[in-house]
């Protein structure tokens, strides 16, 4: 028999930005709704004009909860706009994640210094060591 060790789970949560760029954070905790209006309130800070952001319909993006705080963002510039139901596939950022998971990660057991850092070096070698192609 063979015991598998289940650690903690690392989340990232990020946007492809029109230049290029890759504008990422990464949470040792589940997601909600709260976390990504948070995350939403740090992208509009980092580019700094207004922005349109282009969501799946993920519970967490339409949360109740967060309206409030998404029209204050929306006064700073923000724009949401949902893709249609049932389409992750125009969800460009899927295709990062999925690469990054399937592709450039190694299959191996790691503990958390060792995910985070890995991860880490992904993310900060987007655009040159690590590439996408959408055609």
């Amino acid at each position: 028999m063979i015991y598998a060790r289940r650690g903690r789970r690392l989340n990232v949560v990020g946007a492809l930005l029109s230049s290029g760029d890759l504008f990422t954070v990464k949470l040792w905790e589940t997601m909600t709704a709260v976390l990504f209006a948070a995350f939403l309130g740090l992208l509009v800070q980092h580019v700094g004009k207004p922005l349109v952001v282009i969501l799946d319909n993920a519970s967490v993006h339409k949360a109740k909860a967060i309206q409030p705080i998404l029209k204050l963002l929306a006064q700073r510039g923000l724009k949401l706009y949902f893709l249609p139901p049932y389409c992750p596939e125009l969800n460009r950022i899927e295709k990062l994640w999925h690469k990054m998971k399937y592709t450039w990660m190694a299959f191996k057991a790691r503990d958390a210094q060792t995910l985070e850092a890995d991860v880490d070096q992904i993310l900060t070698g987007f655009g040159t060591g690590y590439t996408l192609s959408f055609c």
